[in-house]
């Protein structure tokens, strides 16, 4: 029996990982979808995405399309795309898709303007939808090189998890299952400010000791701010929470934390922003968490920091003296 196709939106360098773990894990054909026609033909004649994960040779199973109508017979799609697009993106695929089609974000953040969640949006524009959430330490390089890599995969139920996780386990990409959605995308999101942080710690030469400090209390925050959005405690000591903090606050893989080295050696971060390949979220999100913890009472003076640097009322050595005077009080 011919399995159905599972489909990518977005072929950075995330999507593209995905669509290969899609293709190795059980059978199936993968459509991954992007805008740009060219590109998509020079992925299927190459079978690479050398302009976002240079010297992997992709599945023969990966297709690139630039038609959405190629994701009508998917019935899970992974959408990969930037938080700040999801939007547009589901916009431009949703009539497109099949009925219940199962959507996996795997976008980390939340909509300026909106504060949404990204199954927020995903209720908005797709209704029909069952959504899930795929989040959790886990860098490009290391999974499409078939390192072993553990992530959490959330669902509205266990069951509806499991299912989808079939479809994408391999010998070396573990899911464990939560029915937290809300936890899981909150644990994501805001790790990427607080691997911002970290990185101005690194690049500014603070020492090792400091990162530790500053790692603890970004978790404290990040725990903060999940609770007050109702995510379980448990999920945020999770793979999408202290994992996902973990290995983006420790390394310059991460866009994020080399964002925050860039700012901590002295760069500007127009002249960051304008040089670097892929999206920093952190730095879309930063001022989004500042609100929603400003309207629950939540109390971030890590994130409030980098996005006073960010947007550049404050700079780095004033910050740092703000949180290191701060009163003295039980941890």
């Amino acid at each position: 029996m011919t399995l159905p196709p599972i489909g990518v939106i977005g072929a950075g360098a995330w999507g593209t990982a995905l669509a290969q773990v899609a293709a190795q894990a059980g059978g199936h054909s993968v459509v991954l979808w992007l805008r740009d026609g060219a590109a998509a033909a020079e992925i299927n004649r190459t079978h690479s995405n050398e302009a976002k994960l240079p010297g992997v040779a992709l599945s023969p199973a990966i297709v690139a399309t630039a038609a959405a109508s190629d994701l009508n017979a998917c019935r899970i799609v992974l959408v990969a795309a930037p938080a700040q697009a999801v939007r547009s993106v589901l916009a431009t695929v949703a009539g497109h898709l099949p009925p219940a089609v199962r959507l996996v974000m795997t976008a980390k953040g939340f909509e300026r303007g909106t504060a949404a969640l990204m199954t927020d949006i995903m209720a908005e524009v797709c209704p029909a939808a069952e959504p899930l959430v795929l989040s959790g330490p886990s860098f490009a390089g290391d999974v499409v090189r078939g390192l072993p890599t553990a992530v959490t995969l959330a669902a509205r139920t266990i069951e509806g998890a499991e299912d989808v996780a079939q479809n994408l386990s391999s010998p070396t990409f573990r899911l464990y299952l939560s029915d937290d959605l809300t936890g899981v995308q909150v644990g994501g999101a805001v790790k990427n400010i607080l691997a911002i942080a970290c990185g101005i710690v690194a690049g500014r030469g603070l020492g090792e000791s400091a990162r530790a400090a500053l790692m603890a209390r970004a978790f404290a925050e990040l725990t903060r701010v999940g609770r007050a959005l109702g995510a379980r405690s448990e999920t945020m000591a999770g793979l999408s929470g202290l994992g996902d903090l973990v290995l983006t606050c420790s390394s310059a893989q991460s866009r994020n934390y080399r964002l925050g080295m860039a700012l901590g050696e002295g760069r500007a971060l127009s002249d960051i922003l304008g040089t670097q390949r892929g999206t920093s979220e952190g730095a879309f999100t930063a001022s989004v968490v500042v609100e929603i913890a400003r309207r629950h009472g939540v109390d971030v003076p890590i994130i409030a920091g980098v996005t006073d640097i960010l947007e550049g009322r404050a700079t780095i050595d004033t910050v740092i003296g703000h949180l290191l005077q701060r009163p003295i009080k039980a941890e």
